[in-house]
Formats: structure tokens, C-alpha cells, sequence
């Protein structure tokens, strides 16, 4: 009996002794795998030296990951790359910038796709405005823009899904998709909500475009996308070898794009060295000034700008420069109010993060960022315009076009 329970003993002792081998194993590779992921969070940065993170404690980080993973119905389908995206995204979402955004891969080249003018979904630009999604323009001659959606249609639901918590980038997300395929948005239009289903397509966005009547050119601007300026010079060139006296630009329902794009076609229209736009990067920080570097061939042309709820971005800045350089008549509704400026940051496992560094003013020093362009000659498209096919804000700018 008592050689029976000195084995007894024996195997308890080594049954307890591979318990706690196992548990401290467990414990250290939980450990090492902690400090693994949070040297991928400070890799390349001076966080932890930083005074103002003194006394930040990130335990609760690791305490909650340890109880999904202890607890979490699903554990096997944990995935810790996307739960450390998914803690980037919460992050970047705490600064309560709708224009300062996380991208994983996925979204990476989803977002150089849209810039780079050919992508698939439906063709139109989304924006956050006073928290609320809304289209902020349809681009020309896309599914968006034959369904009927119009610049400030506000977004209420994306086929079942309430947009009210959604991100700019994750109702972007949810709106495109593989040609063919279809998506229901739910939009509310003078306080009236109403479905529109749209079949999504190819999407290619064009640039520009230019007709010529009575010696007056006009050029109705899309976007401005990476094609913009080299489509641009060759309009140019038929421009002035037409003998057009007088220019009509239409930036109405252009949601932006490249800042320098947009330098590129202020230069245009603005004498050398004439200020474009002033960027403010905040308190103590010096503001910097963009100037005219390019000759300026139409920069004696009598000109009127076009504008409505759907120029945003880029296009306010051209439209902001010409105003307060020139001051040339905006003609329309006032812009969308989008004058901040962002910086795309390439990381390096194909993830990047869109930063809100600075807030453009126009040259007199204007932000319009949230308050937008108001125009010089107000008119507004009515719903009668839009099923007659009619445009009066076109009809007044060449009206005041022809006398100038």
C-alpha cells in the first residue's frame, strides 16, 4: 500500500510539475506574441518615449484580447492581423475626423483604384457632413448618375445596413462591388426617403469636357484624377486655336481629387507667382503658401465658375483661387466645405493611413472647410429643372458671359 501512494505521489507530482511547464510556456509565448504585436504597433515610432504617454497604461489593450480569447463563442476564427487593424481603426476613428482614415490592403487598393479614374461600383463620390453620409456628387455618365442620385442626397441605408455608425471608407465598402451585381440605397431627398436601386458597372471617370459656341469655350471639369492635367493641355491647345475669347468652367458636381491637379489648372487661368491657396497646419505652425508657377495662358480670358453642393475639395480650391485672385463670379448653390488637406501614408504591408495634416484657406485667407463657397449669383436647380432637362444656372453664366 505504501509503494501505492509514493507512485500515486510520484505521478501527481509530475502530472502538476507538466501542468505548470505548460501554463509558464503558455503564459511566456502569450507574452512573447503580446510584445511581438505590440513591437508591430511601436515599430519605427517614439511612442514609448514620448512624455505625454508617461502614464498610459495599455494592460486593458491586453486584457480585453486575453478575454476574447479566453471567452469569444468563435475563438477559432480570431484573427490577429484584423484584430489589430480593427484596433488602428477604432483609434483613428477616435480623432472624429471623417477625412482622416485607416486603410487595410484591401482598402488600399480599392482607394488607389478611385484616383487612379477606373474602378467598379456605382460612380459617385461619398462624403460626412454634419455626421450624416451623403453623395457629395455623381460622376458623369456612371450608374449613380443614370439612377438619378444627386449631390446631397444624404445616405440613410445601403440595402439593409443603417448608415448613422458607418465610416466614409466602410459605406464606401459596402456600395461597391463586381459589375452586374446590384445595391439599394436608401437616400432622403427634401426630407422625403426614397429607395434607389442601381446596377453597378465599370466605373471610368472622365475628366473633362469642351465645346465651343460663339467663341465662348466651355469646359466642364469632372474630377481631378491622376489624367486630368495631361487631358487638360491638349484641351487647352484647341482652346487657343480656336480663336475662343471668353471661358464657362464648370466645376459643378466635381467631388476633387489631387491637390496638385488642381495647382496645375489654377496655373492656367492665374498669372505667374498670383497665390492659389494658403495651407494652415494648425496652432504654432507656419502656414505655407502655393503660388502660380506656370505662365497663365488664359489668365486675361473673361471667365465665369460654375458651382453647386457637389463641387468639393480641389474644386474649391480652383474656385477659391479665382474668385479672391480674380475676382471672377461663382455661379449656382454654395460648395460642399470640404478645405482640409490629407497626406497618404504607404505602410509596409500594403495598409496606409490618410492623415488630415493641414486646412487650405483661399488667397483673401477664407477656410470654407464645414461652410463651403457661397456663390456671387445664387440659383438653384429646381425638380422641375431636372425632369425638363434644364439647366438655369448654365443659361446665367453664359448670359453674364456675353456681356463681359
Amino acid at each position: 500500500m505504501k509503494n501505492i501512494i509514493k507512485n500515486l505521489f510520484v505521478i501527481l507530482c509530475i502530472l502538476v510539475s507538466l501542468g505548470l511547464v505548460f501554463g509558464l510556456g503558455y503564459y511566456y509565448g502569450r507574452e512573447e506574441f503580446k510584445i511581438s504585436l505590440w513591437q508591430s504597433f511601436t515599430k519605427n515610432t517614439q511612442i514609448q518615449n514620448k512624455t505625454e504617454y508617461k502614464n498610459l497604461d495599455f494592460s486593458l489593450f491586453w486584457e480585453v484580447w486575453q478575454r476574447l480569447e479566453e471567452k469569444f463563442i468563435n475563438r477559432q476564427n480570431l484573427d490577429p492581423q484584423k484584430m489589430i487593424y480593427g484596433a488602428i481603426s477604432g483609434m483613428v476613428k477616435s480623432l472624429k475626423d471623417p477625412y482622416t482614415q485607416f486603410m487595410d490592403p484591401e482598402e488600399s487598393k480599392m482607394f488607389l483604384e478611385d484616383v487612379s479614374g477606373s474602378f467598379e461600383g456605382i460612380g459617385a463620390e461619398i462624403g460626412k457632413r454634419l455626421d450624416q453620409l451623403q453623395i457629395i456628387a455623381p460622376l458623369e455618365g456612371t450608374p449613380a448618375k443614370k439612377a438619378g442620385l444627386r449631390s446631397g442626397d444624404k445616405i440613410l441605408k445601403i440595402d439593409d445596413t443603417i448608415s448613422s455608425d458607418l465610416t466614409v471608407d466602410e459605406a464606401v465598402k459596402l456600395i461597391r462591388g463586381p459589375k452586374g451585381t446590384k445595391v439599394t440605397l436608401t437616400i432622403l431627398r427634401d426630407n422625403e426617403p426614397q429607395k434607389i436601386e442601381i446596377i453597378r458597372e465599370i466605373i471610368k471617370v472622365p475628366t473633362l469636357k469642351f465645346e465651343l459656341k460663339n467663341k465662348i469655350a466651355y469646359i466642364k471639369i469632372y474630377s481631378f484624377n491622376g489624367n486630368l492635367n495631361s487631358d487638360f493641355k491638349k484641351t487647352a491647345s484647341e482652346i487657343l486655336k480656336s480663336g475662343a475669347k471668353k471661358i464657362v468652367l464648370d466645376l459643378r458636381d466635381n467631388p476633387g481629387g489631387y491637390l496638385n491637379a488642381a495647382e496645375e489648372i489654377a496655373g492656367w487661368f492665374l498669372k505667374k507667382n498670383d497665390l492659389i491657396l494658403i495651407e494652415d497646419y494648425g496652432k504654432n505652425e507656419a502656414k505655407k503658401e502655393h503660388r502660380n508657377e506656370m505662365n497663365g495662358e488664359f489668365a486675361d480670358f473673361p471667365i465665369v465658375v460654375l458651382i453647386n453642393q457637389g463641387s468639393a475639395s480641389a474644386s474649391e480650391i480652383l474656385a477659391g483661387a479665382l474668385h479672391d485672385i480674380r475676382s471672377i463670379k461663382l455661379i449656382g448653390e454654395k460648395s460642399f466645405g470640404k478645405g482640409s488637406v490629407q497626406e497618404l501614408e504607404n505602410l509596409e504591408d500594403g495598409s496606409s493611413i490618410k492623415i488630415t495634416v493641414a486646412r487650405w484657406l483661399t488667397p483673401s485667407g477664407k477656410s470654407i472647410m464645414d461652410e463651403g463657397l457661397e456663390p456671387d449669383i445664387k440659383i438653384e436647380m429646381t425638380l422641375e429643372d431636372y425632369e425638363k432637362d434644364r439647366d438655369p444656372q448654365l443659361d446665367k453664366a453664359m448670359e453674364i458671359i456675353e456681356k463681359l
